[in-house]
């Protein structure tokens, strides 16, 4: 195997001129995954980036790495395929929350449950940015949109929840503009094998300003956002120290002092589902938002189990040949 050279951001930095909105929090993320795939070890001949429609479906244009810009919803597919036949290759799934939790909710889906070694990273911004504002799959009850005048009553997707329910082995969330924490839960999806969510929280400043505002900034982040470390307490909080206490089958928020203490507070586990489930519902402003690995898991990969099979059959088989296939079994002759 060749070694990787040694790599610098501008290394995955395409001539494309960036056309995302001044200000988006598409910029963050592109700059950290650049960043974060300069020091992954990887040739950069074997970055594959995927995207499907969207504000964010752009990325393939802005990275100098191999590349698709699919169709709407289907880039879990097209790098499922890709995996299957390459799964030397390191595969990396850009999509957004309309993309895909909605045209593309069935392709996430069945990739999470197959368990492709590929990254996912899916840019929530609660909006449909591209086309001007419409409600998305993960917009709250209530959002006003020129698609909901009179505020949506839709029941928004949890995409944690749905990627527990759909087997996901690794799933993670982050913000656009906390490059370290990013950059660790990008390496950390690189180095699982299997599928890897990463939720990236993303600031829409044209169609939805602020929606993350309670625990976006560094300020609101250190009283409002729960960073998960395995193994450590749930605790957060600067000005008052709080924690998180398992109260029957339920979160509880607590204040750490006399009545309760670091000791009480539940201990994060990665690989604790039934925890995991726990925290996908914890939501502002009555929780602190979980950030970090919320889930991990081992089971084979798709496509480990998919090449196991080729090589068990052309074992007792041997290796074909297409031309035989192709003029073998049953024809049929269709005349006018």
């Amino acid at each position: 195997m060749t070694a990787a050279p040694t790599y610098k951001k501008k290394d995955f930095m395409s001539d494309q001129v960036v056309r995302w909105c001044p200000g988006c929090g598409d910029y963050s993320i592109l700059s950290q995954v650049q960043t974060t795939f300069a020091g992954l070890g990887v040739l950069r001949e074997n970055f594959a980036v995927i995207s499907g429609i969207g504000c964010s479906s752009r990325f393939p244009y802005y990275m100098e790495t191999y590349g698709f810009h699919t169709i709407h919803g289907r880039a879990p597919t097209f790098a499922s395929g890709l995996k299957a036949t390459r799964p030397d290759l390191s595969v990396w799934v850009i999509s957004g929350d309309g993309d895909m939790l909605s045209i593309g909710g069935n392709h996430i889906i069945h990739a999470l449950r197959r368990n492709f070694d590929i990254n996912v990273l899916l840019f929530n911004n609660q909006i449909y940015g591209l086309t001007k504002g419409q409600y998305s799959p993960t917009s709250e009850v209530g959002k006003k949109t020129k698609s909901t005048p009179y505020g949506s009553i839709d029941e928004p997707f949890n995409p944690i929840t749905l990627a527990l329910g759909a087997g996901g082995t690794f799933i993670a969330r982050s913000l656009d503009v906390h490059a370290k924490h990013l950059q660790s839960m990008l390496v950390a999806s690189h180095d699982h094998k299997g599928t890897g969510l990463v939720e990236i929280y993303q600031n829409c400043n044209i169609f939805n300003d602020g929606a993350f505002d309670t625990f976006r900034g560094k300020a609101e982040r250190e009283e409002n956002a729960l960073f998960l470390e395995n193994g450590q307490p749930m605790i957060f909080g600067k000005t008052t120290k709080m924690g998180l206490v398992l109260d029957h089958t339920t979160m509880k928020v607590v204040e750490i002092g006399d009545e309760y203490g670091e000791e009480d507070c539940v201990v994060h586990d990665e690989g604790n589902f039934i925890q995991a489930q726990l925290l996908a519902q914890l939501k502002a402003p009555d929780f602190p938002v979980p950030l970090g690995i919320i889930y991990r898991c081992e089971r084979p990969t798709y496509e480990q189990s998919f090449q196991d099979q080729v090589s068990e059959a052309r074992a007792k088989l041997g290796n074909g040949v297409l031309a035989e296939l192709v003029k073998g079994g049953d024809t049929w002759r269709v005349e006018g």
